[in-house]
């Protein structure tokens, strides 16, 4: 198990390998002068390149390259002395670091947390801007798929004992719906009917966030306010989940050690939970970890549609003035997530499948 667990974390190191590649020349080839952005059209020349220079946008693009995986790397090189070098070691930059050693009178290795640099807009630091972002839309993701799992295993069940008859057709019916239908359409006509026409009967909003301005009290938590957006960005997850719930175990129901227990006289309550619903749920398992991810990075319509205040609103508000730091920041931290929930899950299965532990 450790071996197999060591192996995806190696593999885990060259998809972020890949992903930082990826965005730095996507971000680097695209239109636009991020100078011009900060100081606006009527910038004169020496401004623009005195902002280019600061940004070590005059440098080619393999040094651009590998000063970025310098600041992103745990583990970089830096000068103490030369203030104007772009390896210039600030402990604005890197408050929390350890020097590991020393290399000669001003050039230095260090243990630092990734540096994902400013905005260009802010000059706050990326990393402060998508940790202040990033709870709402976890929180967004997980009641999302919280809702769709609990749901969607429960329904895929329910299909699976009750096959061929109307309950299973209905149950089949709903899964195709929520897969056809557009996230943005759908938050569209739930946020109208919910939040708007019968919100004298809901108490819902069609527009709010996790935590709501009260003038007399100040931030207060808000929680009914996630109850719409959780259910509309749940509702595809929940019809993947009920088809791969219903199937899977459906499978396990045909197989010999289920016709076993059930000779030897046991519950088809126990049958079904114990031993079948055990034995089928790696697929859902798969597709939920898959899901939620896909949700922390995917949820960016409905942030808009419902007025949530997570990325992406950072990310839209980002790729309208330019502010690539953010956006290639925001891209890193969800990739990094995609690849601990990987590991996460493999773990899991480990606990649901003693096979993975002899790997």
């Amino acid at each position: 198990m450790l071996r197999y667990l060591l192996r995806k974390i190696w593999y885990g190191f060259f998809v972020l390998l890949g992903v930082v590649c990826v965005v730095f020349l996507l971000f680097n080839v695209l239109p636009g002068d991020p100078a011009r952005m900060m100081l606006g059209q009527r910038a004169d020349a020496a401004s623009i390149e005195a902002i280019n220079k600061e940004l070590g946008r005059n440098k080619s693009l393999t040094e651009q390259f590998l000063m970025y995986a310098n600041d992103l790397s745990p583990i970089s090189y830096h000068d103490t002395k030369d203030k104007s070098s772009l390896l210039f070691f600030s402990t604005d930059k890197y408050a929390s670091s350890a020097q590991l050693l020393t290399l000669s009178n001003n050039k230095i290795i260090i243990l630092k947390y990734p540096y994902l640099r400013r905005s260009y807009q802010t000059k706050r630091k990326v990393a402060d801007i998508i940790f202040e972002a990033l709870p709402e839309t976890f929180a967004l993701a997980l009641a999302a798929i919280m809702f769709a799992s609990v749901i969607g295993i429960a329904l895929g069940i329910v299909s699976a004992i009750y096959k061929d008859t109307w309950i299973d057709t209905s149950t089949l019916v709903i899964a195709v719906l929520g897969m056809s239908g557009p996230s943005f359409f759908i938050g569209i006509i739930v946020a109208w009917v919910f939040g708007f026409i019968l919100s004298d009967y809901t108490g819902l909003n069609m527009t709010g966030s996790l935590y709501s301005i009260d003038p007399f009290e100040g931030e207060q938590l808000d929680l009914k306010n996630i109850i719409l957006p959780a259910i509309t960005l749940g509702i595809r997850p929940l019809a993947v989940i009920i088809q791969l719930t219903r199937n899977s175990l459906l499978d396990v129901l045909s197989q010999d050690f289920i016709r076993t227990a059930t000779a030897k006289g046991l519950a088809n309550s126990t049958v079904i939970i114990k031993h079948a619903l055990r034995n089928s749920l790696t697929p859902v398992i798969t597709a939920i970890s898959g899901w939620f991810a896909s949700l922390l990075a995917g949820s960016v319509f409905i942030e808009y549609v419902f007025g949530w205040k997570g990325i992406g609103a950072e990310v839209v508000g980002a790729l309208e003035k330019y502010d690539f730091p953010v956006v290639m920041g925001t891209v890193l931290v969800i990739s990094i997530l995609f690849v601990l929930i990987n590991i996460i899950v493999d773990i899991i299965y480990g606990l649901f499948d003693p096979r993975v532990r002899l790997q």
